[in-house]
């Protein structure tokens, strides 16, 4: 039996197939929005310490309120005296 047929005859399943659909699509786009963000590490051996490579600048948060940002003095001095 095809979904179509089902759904025509079984009226009551149009409202649960979409809101399935619709969550389905959400968890989809919110994994790979995910992924595309700076703090999730999918290769460790091409990029071993990815944090030294982020940009203070681009928001990391899904949401970000007054962000701003200000290095932190102690870890300047840390990172001149490890170079």
């Amino acid at each position: 039996m095809n979904i179509l047929e089902l759904m025509m005859k079984r009226k009551e399943l149009i409202p649960l197939i979409a809101f399935v659909s619709v969550a389905g699509f959400g968890a989809i786009s919110m994994g790979l929005y995910s992924l595309s963000k700076s703090d999730v590490i999918i290769n460790k051996r091409k990029n071993p310490e990815p944090w030294e490579n982020v940009n203070p600048n681009k928001p990391q948060k899904l949401i970000t309120i007054n962000q701003k940002w200000r290095p932190v003095e102690e870890l300047q001095k840390v990172r001149k005296l490890t170079k």
